[in-house]
């Protein structure tokens, strides 16, 4: 089986490109990189390119003949989406639908669409369920929502099959440490606590008078490699005739920013010093996911349960890459 990896090059995809090889899959990466990585995919079919660019696409598909996508490839900074709006409904919502045109063009039938989170907005409770209402706060959260439905209406015209794989925080590296988590800038918590913990410098926590135990914010945390083993169930859930739909990807249960930065300073054996700052516009106080829907009919089981696993397999790839990946 061909399988076309759109954003191939960046922290999830890489980790996806590498599973699906070791499957023994047929794998061809597509990346713009505009913020992946060659080196992530290194000695891997690399097509660099824009998703808008049909004949591109044309030429990919042909050359190929792609069996399947999984289509990672967006931008996802929820603040630059707030000032850039245009940029991301171009890029995110846009470039899918150009990828979908070329999909019914060549009669490839399965897609596994990285959605997120930020679909549901502010969550009325937790965890969270698919069956919630989407009311997205941002437009990049708008943009992931625009593509689920965009979905649904290509599977009415095309039968074309899709699963929507709703991420909450996704963290962790690859076994041996040889990809990992570089983004420039760097948002996320875990890799920006471990790049504080190396270069000595505080880590600042915006709000500590949440309601929560600790007063700051709770999030579910999932291993990547847990997170890409969903994306192969579902694949192999659409080829086996099941139904399209949307998936939650969360442990069901969460850790606050607090508890984070004390497992960091275990996993890593070294002082992380702390910079409190005022909270962040629309940050919610818990997010936690119910991942119940894609154990009963996926079939999975996330193996990396414990908070010291995903921190410890972080630190070796930042301790190993201080610099991240060096060139493109």
């Amino acid at each position: 089986m061909t399988i076309l990896v759109t954003g191939g090059a960046g922290y999830i995809g890489s980790h996806c490109v590498a599973s699906l090889i070791r499957r023994g899959e047929n794998v061809v990466v597509l990346d713009n990189l505009s913020r992946g990585h060659a080196a992530a995919v290194a000695g891997t079919r690399l097509y660099r390119g824009e998703l808008a660019d049909s004949a591109f696409l044309d030429t990919v598909f042909s050359r190929e003949k792609i069996d399947a996508v999984i289509h990672f490839a967006a931008f996802s900074l929820v603040g630059e989406s707030m000032t850039q709006p245009g940029t991301y409904f171009q890029n995110n919502v846009g470039g899918t639908l150009s990828l979908l045109e070329a999909m019914v063009r060549h009669n490839v039938s399965y897609i596994i669409f990285s959605s997120s989170a930020a679909v549901y907005g502010e969550p009325q409770s937790v965890p969270i369920t698919e069956d919630m209402p989407l009311c997205p706060t941002n437009p990049y959260g708008e943009s992931k929502r625009m593509v689920e439905a965009a979905l649904k209406w290509f599977e009415s015209a095309h039968a074309l099959r899709y699963a929507a794989l709703r991420y909450f925080n996704v963290a962790g590296a690859a076994r041996g440490g040889n990809i990992g988590e570089h983004h420039e800038p760097e948002t996320h918590l875990i890799p920006l606590v471990l790049k504080a913990a190396q270069q000595g410098k505080p880590i600042r926590v915006f709000g500590n008078d949440y309601p929560t135990p600790d007063g700051t914010c709770i999030r579910d945390y999932i291993h990547v490699e847990d997170l890409i083993d969903a994306h192969v169930l579902a694949l192999s859930y659409l080829k086996n005739g099941g139904e399209s739909g949307a998936f939650n990807l969360g442990l069901g249960y969460g850790f606050s920013v607090k508890e984070i930065i004390e497992a960091a300073r275990s996993a890593v054996g070294l002082p992380i010093l702390v910079e409190d700052a005022p909270r962040r516009a629309g940050d919610p106080a818990v997010l936690i996911a119910s991942g119940d829907r894609a154990k009963r009919v996926l079939g999975w089981k996330p193996v990396h349960t414990e908070l010291g696993d995903i921190l410890t397999s972080a630190w070796i790839w930042h301790k190993t890459h201080p610099r991240g990946y060096t060139e493109n």
